[in-house]
């Protein structure tokens, strides 16, 4: 059920540009903003894709249960992203809020109607598929031929690039959404961070180690498990 942040619970006019998305024409459409608590569905697996959101604080995680009862992640969304876009009728993952996380909702059909009108609409939406697809290729390609710390290691960088804004990564997720994600147990990305930090790779700012300082970015990307005791799940 989504939560309403707005006194005024009519949705606002605005342009498509505040979704990020550029256009020739600079339609007018109805956006509106929720905040989600920590946890909380924002859509179901097999739901009808009537909107689709953008990320403005917080993250967002898409996952799939497996038939033996564990989850995979396909994909954390920050700040800026774009989740819900789907090729169906109905949503492919869960989406649910890793934090309190605000996002920006907007029907599915007036998105589809701007970009059949604005060729420019059309060209980002088709661009914004494609990461998504050259995402998914990426984590296929990291959970089949990757070792577990070459895995951590790739998530580090990946997260480095998306959150870093002070020099800190500041980590939303938790560990088992780490491990979820990687196709590893807890223990073993435990294992593997403990074992970047050990080699002054990384640095924990925080008690909870969520926040991390990367001392040694081509290191961590070059870093080889097969020439040290590999860490595996």
């Amino acid at each position: 059920m989504l939560v309403r942040t707005a006194s005024d619970d009519r949705p606002r006019p605005k342009s498509l540009n505040d979704m990020g998305i550029a256009s020739d024409t600079d339609p007018v459409v109805s956006l509106s903003e929720f905040i989600y608590r920590s946890g909380k569905e924002i859509y179901g697996e097999n739901e009808p894709a009537v909107y689709v959101y953008q990320v403005l604080k917080g993250a967002v995680r898409t996952y799939k249960l497996l038939p033996d009862g564990r989850r995979q992640i396909s994909a954390f969304h920050v700040m800026g992203d774009i989740v819900g876009l789907e090729n169906g009728e109905k949503h492919r993952f869960t989406a649910e809020a890793v934090v309190e996380t605000r996002v920006r909702l907007i029907r599915r059909p007036s998105l589809e109607s701007a970009a059949s009108a604005d060729p420019l609409v059309f060209r980002d939406i088709l661009g914004m598929t494609t990461r998504s697809l050259q995402h998914a290729e990426n984590h296929l390609l990291l959970l089949g031929r990757k070792t577990a710390i070459e895995r951590v290691a790739a998530f580090l960088l990946e997260m480095d690039e998306r959150l870093t804004a002070t020099g800190v990564l500041s980590l939303p997720m938790s560990r088992r959404d780490i491990a979820d994600y990687l196709g590893l147990t807890i223990e073993t990305v435990s294992r593997a961070i403990s074992e970047l930090r050990r080699v002054g790779v990384l640095e924990f700012v925080s008690p909870t180690q969520r926040k991390i300082v990367i001392l040694d970015r081509h290191r961590l990307a070059g870093f080889d498990c097969e020439t040290r005791n590999p860490v595996r799940a």
